[in-house]
């Protein structure tokens, strides 16, 4: 998870501090990395630190920025990580609702986890529930790209189960609900939803596998000036069941993110997007596709609580030097955007949020 802004229309947060300058550091390193690019774009100008995981800088008079990593969300090496997001752009772009990748900049001295050179999109943030219909239409274009065979679908993840890697996925962040002291209510609400969706996977049925962005909270999105819906954060895409981005776009957990989206939902509302999102589907896509919007809503619950208890747990330590993999340090971010998260977090993981949103699930169901 992450947060995060793009375009004209942005909210920011102050930069002081540590992270001050290191960011200021960024702007010769990114300078240097664009010359022996052949890139002339001026002096790079800071944006607003919004997100955990990338620095993002304008490249003036380009109509494009660069997005610096400050980790790798994958827990990739940074070439790695860059080929990754590389692919996630270049793919995900063909749907007419990502920015274009550009130039991938190689890890250097400057930056040390490389970067990316990718369009800049000018729009507005979106504003809930108004803009949900443009965020199904895009999400839904994202998943009508064509597959690729199974050996050109690197270096994306393409679990042979998506269900059973995403359970193991869970169960790995779960590893940090003890020394996250989560309370025992709200991990008895996340152990029964994991044992529904243990009873789903002993079946044989599977969701549909296509592109999905796995990172679709409506912070990640921009609405440009024709009303369409960019998806601009791409890094941890991959081929699985679409509702999981369904779920991404509608959670509590997702809409109540980013401070400038911040929205609640009804149950009503959702309903309302998740049959857009259908309608959006041919017929066929659309049978096969209906009956898994409610297990994998669970599942990208279950995937972001227990990543909240993660970060509890990492954001605490120390920055890594080795510049490769993850990085949840706080020292990596600016302070109001760490405190921002914190809360969140902390929020998300409450019992009464957790037995409020654990409630919402079978009544949004039975609406769609």
């Amino acid at each position: 998870m992450g947060i995060a802004r793009r375009g004209a229309a942005r909210s920011g947060m102050a930069m002081t501090g540590a992270a001050l300058t290191r960011r200021l550091a960024l702007i010769p390193a990114l300078q240097e990395a664009l010359a022996v690019a052949g890139i002339d774009a001026g002096t790079p100008e800071l944006m607003p630190d919004t997100g955990l995981a990338h620095d993002h800088l304008r490249l003036p008079g380009t109509g494009r920025i660069a997005r610096l990593p400050k980790q790798s969300q994958m827990n990739l090496a940074a070439a790695e990580n860059l080929a990754y997001q590389a692919a996630c752009f270049t793919r995900a772009s063909a749907s007419g609702h990502a920015p274009r990748l550009h130039a991938v900049l190689p890890p250097s001295a400057g930056l040390p986890r490389g970067g990316l050179v990718v369009d800049e999109i000018e729009g507005r943030v979106a504003t809930l529930p108004d803009d949900l219909p443009a965020i199904m239409s895009a999400l839904a274009a994202i998943h009508a790209l064509e597959v690729p065979d199974r050996a050109a679908r690197a270096p994306l993840l393409d679990p042979a189960d998506p269900l059973a890697g995403l359970l193991d996925e869970i169960a790995a962040q779960a590893d940090h609900l003890d020394a996250a002291g989560v309370a025992d209510r709200t991990r008895a609400i996340l152990a029964e939803n994991i044992a529904l969706l243990r009873d789903l996977a002993a079946d044989d049925a599977r969701p549909p596998k296509r592109l999905i962005s796995f990172d679709a909270h409506p912070g990640n999105f921009l609405i440009d000036g024709s009303g369409r819906a960019i998806l601009v954060d791409l890094e941890k895409a991959r081929y699985s069941a679409p509702p999981l981005d369904l779920a991404h776009a509608t959670l509590y957990t997702s809409t109540t993110w980013d401070i400038s989206t911040h929205a609640v939902l009804d149950p009503l509302e959702t309903a309302a997007a998740c049959r857009h999102w259908l309608s959006c589907l041919p017929a066929a896509e659309r049978d096969a596709q209906r009956p898994w919007i409610l297990p994998m809503r669970r599942a990208m619950w279950l995937w972001s609580m227990t990543w909240c208890a993660k970060w509890r747990v990492l954001s605490g330590q120390a920055a890594e030097t080795t510049h490769s993999g993850e990085d949840w340090a706080g020292d990596n971010s600016e302070a109001a955007l760490v405190a921002h998260v914190a809360d969140r977090v902390d929020h998300y993981l409450d019992p009464e949020t957790a037995t409020r949103i654990n409630s919402e699930f079978t009544r949004i169901d039975d609406l769609i």
